[in-house]
């Protein structure tokens, strides 16, 4: 099966699952191959706000979320958080775009301070080893000083920090188009086509 590149997307436990969910979505709509990573606490946010509940074994969430978004075989992947043989955990194989979305505050610090002490955090540490393109969406109000800085720690090694804080200037009438704010946002910044929101001064055409 041939794919149209591969992108790594990681869930953590930061409120914020359908900017995942929507993510995925597209990803897979633009031929992409997805290679999923997701910790314990992402299970519990996406059984909470999308009454999701994913395995926990990997092989079969890969064919839970296959069968959900009906991707094309091998398409998505889904590693555990030990599965040091994957392709995310080299930066001989690792895709070289990674979104971490939603990004805990606690995925944020570990990966700022190259913790590597799950494949979250390692594949995190390879992209930006790698100087591949690494977007982090945290999600949390207010941030504190701790958060800010390592916030400006990893930008300042080329991660491009994007926070889960959608605009209103589109009028959005729902809720899927404050998650597609976002979503469109991320797929700009991979340079991957999306038609979810118009930019700025072509929206009257």
């Amino acid at each position: 099966m041939s794919f149209d590149g591969q992108v790594t997307v990681a869930l953590t436990g930061a409120s914020g699952a359908p900017y995942a969910l929507r993510l995925l979505q597209c990803l897979l709509a633009a031929n992409r191959q997805v290679f999923v990573l997701m910790s314990s606490a992402a299970r519990v946010v996406l059984a909470t706000e999308n009454d999701l509940k994913i395995p926990a074994a990997p092989d079969l969430a890969s064919q839970f979320l296959t069968d959900y978004f009906s991707a094309k075989p091998e398409q998505l992947q889904v590693f555990g958080r030990e599965q040091w043989f994957s392709p995310v955990a080299s930066g001989s194989a690792a895709p070289k775009q990674m979104v971490v979305c939603p990004c805990s505050t606690g995925s944020l610090a570990a990966i700022a301070t190259g913790m590597s002490d799950n494949l979250i955090e390692r594949a995190a540490d390879v992209v930006i080893k790698e100087r591949g393109q690494l977007i982090l969406v945290p999600r949390e109000t207010p941030f504190s000083a701790i958060h800010l800085e390592h916030m400006l720690s990893l930008a300042k090694l080329g991660v491009t920090i994007m926070p889960a804080a959608p605009g209103f200037y589109q009028q959005p009438q729902s809720i899927d188009d404050l998650v597609d704010f976002i979503v469109a946002r991320l797929l700009d910044h991979l340079q991957i086509p999306q038609d979810l929101m118009p930019r700025w001064g072509y929206q009257h055409g």
